[in-house]
């Protein structure tokens, strides 16, 4: 009889954290580069063997009936490219293949997907709200001039201001370069912590750059790759499974009353 208590409660309680899961996704389908979160179930057994570090074994000890019991496993990361967005602002960047945007933040590096940048009060290119975008040579970024180029390797270029004779003479401007934006990749994914903000750390060493580096592309962004349509069509379903697990917990604890007076009367 209890373990349909205990079934009962863990299924709830997984239902409860998959809309926490689904809302989180829903509430982010217009941030730029967010990824969307799925959550993973397991039953009692699989996951008290995965955190003793016991889940490789050939012939695991059986934990009795609550292996029976399903509990919120962990929240995986769909990192599927979303689509891109013309924006056809001169801070917009997106990167075209994998790869992450490195970011300075007051605990240290970061990592992101969302090019939705600005400048400080500096003229440091930063991620609002995160930190200074970072070069290639590890340093901030400062943009001096919006009269700026960027070319698909990521390379800041400005035109050299012109002295009056300097303009009246047949030379070309000189370009400046500020900075090449730093595009880092992984080679484990699943070594990455989500935190706020869009943002990714990890203890992990980026992988070694690649002969043939990401595209960048300018005044655009990368669009959340959150399905608004499966999302409402998960979170109706897990709806559902939670409100028909609270009425059988009902019918369950109604049983249970019964049985209780009924013994007492004998």
């Amino acid at each position: 009889m209890y373990q349909g208590f205990y079934n009962l409660t863990s299924g709830m309680l997984t239902q409860s954290r998959n809309l926490n899961v689904i809302s989180n996704n829903m509430v982010n389908v217009q941030t730029s580069g967010y990824k969307r979160d799925t959550m993973v179930t397991s039953t009692f057994q699989e996951e008290m063997l995965y955190r003793t570090g016991r889940h490789n074994k050939a012939n695991p000890t059986p934990l009795s009936v609550t292996s029976k019991i399903k509990t919120a496993s962990r929240t995986y990361v769909d990192y599927d490219q979303g689509s891109f967005e013309q924006t056809d602002g001169i801070y917009d960047f997106a990167i075209g293949g994998s790869g992450f945007f490195c970011i300075q933040t007051p605990d240290g590096e970061r990592y992101t997907r969302n090019g939705s940048f600005a400048v400080d009060e500096e003229g440091y290119l930063t991620l609002p709200e995160a930190g200074r975008v970072l070069s290639e040579d590890g340093q901030p970024i400062r943009i001096d001039d919006e009269n700026f180029s960027v070319d698909a390797r990521g390379s800041i270029t400005v035109y050299e201001r012109q002295t009056d004779s300097e303009a009246d003479s047949e030379e070309e401007p000189k370009l400046r370069q500020l900075g090449t934006i730093r595009i880092v990749d992984f080679g484990d994914y699943e070594q990455l912590h989500k935190e706020d903000n869009g943002l990714y750390s990890t203890a992990q060493a980026p992988a070694a750059a690649q002969e043939e580096r990401p595209q960048l592309i300018w005044k655009s962004v990368e669009k959340s790759n959150v399905d608004m349509v499966d999302e409402m069509t998960a979170m109706m379903t897990s709806q559902r499974a939670l409100q028909s697990a609270a009425q059988v917990l009902k019918m369950y604890d109604q049983i249970m009353s019964k049985s209780v007076t009924d013994v007492g009367r004998l």
